[in-house]
């Protein structure tokens, strides 16, 4: 199996980052790591060997990022309005450094952004805010709006909302988005949601779901028996949603 191992400055985020990509050819799978992950944590859950066929036949290349959600989301001493600030330049990282140099290697295939809980929250709001670059979304056990508490799961923001955060938050934005052309353009995009039944992020998957529905954007709710927010469910939720 073709595996690279990259690491530069970045200046968005004025500090280095730190990836890996997995396979020679094929449609481009953009990986988010789960909560304060690392960009290793998707091999070492097993779920680069789970895909092991479709990396080595060329079908899918896998571009795993780092996070930095300890400097963002989950920042705790951070001031709230910082949090964000920090989020957006993450997101400026993987955009403007990330995707081209994917780009540059494997040039003109599809796009699919994809991740496990936090990492699915990544997944789903980059390709529902940048949705021209990005073909398909696979999205295991995420929440989809951060300022909700969830069972264990608090509230990342502290009660507080701005427009910041209202614009990265896929629950707070998507249910007032009318302009004709980016809903044309959201339209093209297919979302598959999975989560279990006992998941605490449940509900949010479902409004969703609802809300993607209303839009006419396509999308498929898959649910688990179980809570399934480990690696041994993702490993399988894979090799039935992302080939």
């Amino acid at each position: 199996m073709h595996r690279e191992y990259h690491k530069w400055f970045s200046p968005h985020l004025q500090r280095d980052m730190e990836l890996l990509i997995f396979g020679h050819a094929g449609i481009r799978v953009l990986v988010f790591p789960t909560r304060c992950g690392r960009f290793y944590d998707y091999e070492n859950f097993g779920l680069v060997e789970a895909s092991r066929d479709w990396i080595e036949s060329g079908w899918l290349q896998f571009y795993c990022v780092d996070s930095v959600d300890q400097e963002s989301l989950y920042c705790n001493w951070c001031r709230r309005e910082d949090r964000i600030k920090r989020h957006g330049s993450f997101e400026n990282y993987v955009i403007r450094e990330v995707l081209p140099l994917s780009e540059y290697k494997n040039p003109g295939t599809l796009l699919i952004a994809h991740g496990c809980s936090l990492g699915a929250y990544h997944a789903v709001n980059i390709a529902l805010r940048h949705p021209h670059l990005f073909g398909k979304v696979l999205a295991l056990s995420g929440r989809y709006d951060l300022t909700v508490t969830s069972a264990d799961f608090r509230d990342l923001f502290d009660g507080h909302v701005d427009e910041s955060i209202y614009l990265h938050m896929p629950l707070m934005y998507l249910p007032n988005v009318t302009e004709k052309q980016y809903l044309r353009t959201l339209r093209r995009l297919k979302i598959t949601l999975v989560v279990g039944k006992l998941d605490p992020f449940l509900a949010s998957n479902q409004q969703l779901s609802k809300v993607l529905n209303q839009k006419r954007i396509p999308n498929v709710l898959h649910v688990w028996s179980g809570r399934a927010h480990k690696p041994v469910h993702w490993t399988k939720m894979i090799k039935l949603y992302l080939g």
